[in-house]
């Protein structure tokens, strides 16, 4: 094994809790300036935008209060403050992460391959204090294809300078898992970040932590 790659959200850090702690306080600040709609009733109608468009719509608050015909730009400005707020304080890397990347880099060329939008991943990683963590950093920016599209995977092995046999894909969801199988790289699931029941690879982390046995 010469080089592992890494997916980021829930694989190096809880993103789906950060997303729905801050979603739940933007929702609580607009409440708190006179939208009339019940907290649960609201996340839902939040949360299916979401699904329309993607998690990382910038511009899901105006979208949301002109949904629900509420359109105020009090209620707008204090969603978006509770939101970053609240996103900002769980921005944090699963326990053992900073420690567990920092005795594989000693050995393994490290990349990190991700749905997000480039900017988006390289600003959670800063967050993190994580930055320096890895030798290439691929973003949904540098291929216009999101996993499991083998070419993020491509792009990251050809940058590393190794071949597909030679790596670990390290990943919460199939998607992470069905792409790097496609190519022929060897597949450990992040159980610890992962919403799925059960998935078929090659190793199964049950903390980030078990990664350094495995190896």
């Amino acid at each position: 094994m010469k080089a592992i790659i890494f997916d980021l959200d829930n694989t190096l850090m809880d993103f789906i809790k950060m997303k729905e702690k801050s979603c739940e306080k933007a929702i609580e600040a607009m409440i708190k300036a006179g939208l009339k709609l019940k907290k649960q009733q609201a996340m839902k109608i939040l949360f299916d935008l979401y699904n329309e468009t993607t998690i990382e719509d910038h511009e899901i608050f105006q979208k949301f209060l002109k949904e629900v015909n509420q359109q105020d730009n009090k209620k707008l400005a204090r969603a978006i403050i509770a939101y970053r707020k609240t996103r900002h304080s769980y921005l944090k890397p699963y326990t053992g992460v900073k420690k567990t990347l920092k005795q594989l880099k000693k050995k393994y060329k490290l990349a990190l391959v991700s749905d997000a939008p480039t900017l988006n991943a390289w600003l959670r990683l800063c967050y993190m204090g994580l930055e320096d963590s890895f030798d290439i950093i691929i973003g949904f920016d540098d291929t216009k294809r999101k996993k499991p599209s083998t070419l993020p995977f491509k792009k990251a092995i050809k940058q590393l300078k190794v071949k597909p046999k030679d790596c670990l894909m390290v990943g919460d969801s199939d998607r992470d898992i069905k792409g790097a199988n496609k190519l022929g790289i060897k597949t450990a699931w992040a159980k610890y970040g992962s919403r799925i029941k059960h998935i078929k690879v090659d190793y199964v982390l049950n903390d980030i932590r078990d990664l350094l046995e495995v190896l």
